[in-house]
């Protein structure tokens, strides 16, 4: 069974930075597209970012592009996200998932491995 762990967040000022980890255990993920999603209060889950098998390949939510950087260590079965400019509408609970494919998408429904969450708060 795929364990996903998020770690790193946090309460941080607008216009500071964090860096968000997932760490994987239970199998190695180094062939699989991994990625991170947020849920602000009252909202629906959005993707943010994603990092397909091979890091290859990477993707951004428009809101976060040039702000935010997605990255993986498959020695350490890790990925991360690097959050920078944080915004106080950056402010959500962050969820790392993980696809059973290397093709990377954004689609919520395809990742099949979930870790419970990091809070992430920005003020202004």
């Amino acid at each position: 069974q795929v364990q996903l762990v998020e770690s790193g967040g946090g309460l941080v000022q607008a216009g500071g930075s964090l860096r968000l980890s997932c760490a994987a255990s239970g199998r190695a993920l180094s062939s699989n597209a991994m990625g991170w999603f947020r849920q602000a209060s009252g909202k629906e889950r959005e993707f943010v970012s994603g990092i397909s098998g091979s890091s290859s390949v990477t993707r951004y939510a428009d809101s976060v592009k040039g702000r935010f950087t997605i990255s993986r260590d498959n020695a350490k079965n890790t990925v991360y996200l690097q959050m920078n400019s944080l915004k106080p509408e950056d402010t959500a609970d962050y969820y790392c998932a993980a696809m059973r494919t290397p093709i990377l998408t954004v689609t919520m429904s395809q990742y099949t491995y979930w870790g419970q969450g990091t809070q992430v708060t920005v003020s202004s």
